[in-house]
């Protein structure tokens, strides 16, 4: 309990500093726990509703928020959110670890590779 604890603080200093939304690491905690992946995705995101409310606190009090951009993202989002548990019931855990996994490595390639200056003129 304490270490699920622990880690939702260090998860959430992450996710809402950066805007990562926390399930990139709190899935793959909850599945090094032992949680089947189905399991873990929905769980994490009770942490990830909660984090983003406060996040978009902090945020707001800050100044750093487009409302007009984020509730048209929203309204795509709230489409995503009701097929992608749907898919994701047809998909095997071995499945999912391995597309998260993939899906994880690109994205870190890309940002990584966008770090750098263009060289273009």
């Amino acid at each position: 309990m304490i270490t699920l604890a622990l880690a939702g603080i260090v998860i959430g200093i992450f996710s809402s500093g950066a805007g990562l939304g926390g399930g990139f690491l709190a899935v793959p905690l909850l599945i090094f726990l032992g949680r089947e992946a189905k399991l873990a995705v929905g769980t994490a995101f009770i942490f990830i509703l909660v984090t983003a409310i406060s996040s978009i606190l902090a945020h707001y009090r800050l100044g750093n928020i487009d409302i007009k951009t984020g509730l048209i993202l929203a309204l795509g989002g709230l489409v995503g959110a009701q097929i992608g548990p749907h898919l994701m019931q047809h998909v095997s855990d071995q499945n999912f670890k391995r597309l998260f996994s993939a899906l994880l490595v690109i994205t870190a390639g890309v940002l990584f590779a966008d770090s750098f200056p263009s060289s273009k003129g």
